[in-house]
């Protein structure tokens, strides 16, 4: 097993409250497209002094642990001809980006474990990332590699890069509608991600008040 080096020379987070964490870590609620709520799931932050990947990978499980029930019950659900899709982030989502320097970058073992069992069942998987274009063909050649069968990788083009992340991002969500599915989950560690509604539900990993990419 390689071993994992620690986030950021180990990043440092404040022993609060769970509570108070929980509150601070998840986005603003958002809606879909017919104006009824989201539900937005936010990781259990760390009260350790130290966030190490161990840490990590405890509080990406603990939100997918509770994306996986609604999952298997929305697709159970799927209507007469309806195309379901799931939209996700890459960088500390998709991928581990901020543990350990390697590439390919391993895929995040507890998205990727959801996001199999949701493609397994028909529901196509969409990644939506601030990486710029000139990257894209290597992003795409990762995501492969980690075990994901990707039916669109949406990457930032030159004028996007002075476009607010969180617009761009919700446009990218938007034009994943337009081509007929239902974002029945959108998948990010960042508040940008997952703004802007044009998704069912929204599920937040933990980014540590910002101190992951």
């Amino acid at each position: 097993m390689r071993s994992r080096r620690p986030l950021l020379r180990r990043v440092s987070v404040t022993a609060v409250s769970a509570t108070a964490l929980v509150a601070l870590a998840a986005p603003a609620e958002a809606t879909t497209p017919s104006g009824s709520p989201a539900v937005v799931t936010a990781a259990p932050a760390a009260t350790a002094a130290d966030v190490d990947y161990d840490t990590w990978q405890r509080d990406c499980r603990a939100v997918m642990d509770q994306a996986l029930p609604y999952l298997k019950q929305r697709i159970a659900d799927t209507g007469p001809g309806e195309k379901q899709a799931i939209v996700l982030d890459i960088d500390n989502t998709a991928l581990e980006t901020d543990f350990g320097f390697s590439f390919p970058q391993p895929a995040n073992e507890p998205v990727l474990e959801v996001a199999r069992y949701a493609e397994e069942r028909g529901v196509d998987l969409f990644f939506v990332t601030a990486r710029p274009g000139i990257i894209h063909a290597p992003t795409e050649w990762n995501l492969d590699q980690a075990g994901y069968e990707s039916s669109g990788l949406y990457v930032r083009g030159f004028l996007d890069l002075f476009k607010n992340v969180a617009d761009y991002k919700t446009a990218q969500r938007v034009a994943i509608e337009r081509k007929g599915y239902t974002i029945i989950a959108n998948i990010g560690n960042s508040p940008t991600d997952l703004s802007g509604g044009h998704a069912e539900k929204t599920f937040k990993l933990p980014d540590y008040d910002g101190r992951l990419s």
